[in-house]
């Protein structure tokens, strides 16, 4: 299911005021997150390092047109 596709399920918990103090989500958007947490932390780290073009990568992986 992709975001475009799911509803809001979901859940929030409030204080006696009625202040939203925590969310409940269905895992797999939980886990969803995760992975993008993740995945932006090793861009971030990464960031300096050296590219290397499309081509090149091919070349070393063995794989040509």
């Amino acid at each position: 299911m992709n975001t475009s596709e799911q509803k809001d399920h979901h859940q929030y918990l409030t204080d006696a005021q009625g202040k939203k103090v925590a969310v409940l989500l269905p895992i797999e958007e939980y886990e969803q997150l995760l992975e993008d947490l993740y995945d932006g932390r090793a861009v971030r780290e990464r960031r300096g390092e050296p590219t290397i073009s499309l081509e090149e990568m091919k070349s070393r992986l063995g794989h040509s047109e």
